[in-house]
């Protein structure tokens, strides 16, 4: 698969060109108020300053409807058209299932809006780049909810790393498994493993946000391969994966997921040339340090609100102009490392 690459101007400075840069205030809509935003993510946009949810729309008006009375949102719509294009709304998050990021993330550009798209950025790496070169047409910031790159329990391990606590890093392997859920076993429908919605199914979901950290911690990828397969039977999507890889700085890596195992299993190890990282990508659990001066274990807890730091770098980036960790691009290059693994 051919690989596409972008040459960008940093958007957030020439938005800031415009109106944008003299509000005190940015008014988001949100599109899709599921389950992902009753705690992870919609309420950092009414506790960040300077951000205010004013709007959310879901296709079933009662349900929007109910979310915006217990959320104190003004408005509410079962049309998205209508939320894009409402000039009392000045910047939209995108929290529907990825098979519909594009069809709705074309329109937020055409609009002329900065938008905000739920992980993973689409489907396909096809999609990805479509999404991607719209905003990019229209100078608009576009970003994506790959939160972990704000979150300190990562950032410590990036401080780590940049302090060179482990000497020279040689190589990263993540092992990630769990058993089948009773929706699973149920047959009952479900998008997250729906290979129309989601290829690679539960990697798509849950190995998306490894991968993308992998990339930040560890700089892009330059080679990957994977082999893919669906053991269970159990739904359309794939369910056992294994890839090897290696980055742009000759950094080595391998991971393996596989969504019908016994037991539950979430093991992350970087290996240097003078000690080792050892964390979880989804527990909340110790991050380990082990080098020549012993072994340092550290607790960092997440916030409430686990997307709490990604919305406040948000907010950082559309008015003071500041780099956040999480782009269109940077999630693009994730989506062309989980479509060479599944492809």
């Amino acid at each position: 698969m051919k690989k596409f690459s972008f040459t960008f101007v940093h958007r957030t400075a020439i938005f800031k060109n415009n109106s944008m840069s003299i509000k005190k205030n940015i008014r988001w809509g949100i599109i899709g108020c599921g389950a992902v935003t009753e705690v992870k993510s919609g309420p950092p946009y009414q506790n960040t300053l300077g951000f205010s949810l004013d709007a959310v729309m879901r296709r079933d008006f009662e349900k929007a409807k109910d979310f915006a009375e217990r959320h104190g949102v003004p408005k509410y719509f079962d049309d998205a058209e209508q939320i894009i294009n409402d000039p009392e709304i000045d910047a939209i998050y995108i929290a529907t299932p990825p098979d519909t990021h594009k069809f709705y993330g074309l329109q937020v550009a055409k609009a002329g809006k900065p938008c905000c798209i739920e992980k993973p950025l689409a489907p396909s790496y096809e999609d990805g780049i479509a999404i991607v070169e719209a905003f990019k047409h229209k100078n608009i910031p576009l970003f994506v909810a790959y939160y972990r790159r704000s979150l300190p329990r990562f950032l410590k391990i990036e401080k780590w790393l940049k302090s060179n606590e482990i000497g020279e890093v040689k190589h990263i392997h993540w092992s990630f498994s769990k058993p089948a859920n009773d929706i699973d076993l149920s047959s009952t429908y479900n998008w997250r493993t729906d290979k129309k919605v989601a290829p690679g199914g539960y990697f798509d979901d849950l190995a998306s946000h490894g991968l993308d950290l992998f990339a930040f911690l560890l700089g892009d990828f330059k080679k990957v391969h994977g082999l893919s397969t669906n053991q269970q039977s159990l739904y359309s999507a794939k369910d056992a994966i294994t890839s090897c890889w290696m980055h742009k700085n000759g950094i080595t890596g391998g991971g393996s997921w596989n969504f019908g195992t016994k037991d539950r299993n979430d093991k992350v190890e970087i290996i240097g040339s003078e000690g080792k990282i050892i964390f979880s990508i989804f527990k909340e659990e110790d991050v380990i340090l082990e080098n020549d001066k012993g072994t340092e274990s550290i607790f960092i807890e997440n916030p409430k609100h686990v997307q709490q730091y990604h919305v406040e770098n948000l907010k950082a980036a559309l008015m003071e102009g500041k780099n956040h960790p999480s782009t269109g691009e940077s999630a693009l290059h994730t989506s062309w490392v989980m479509s060479e693994i599944l492809r």
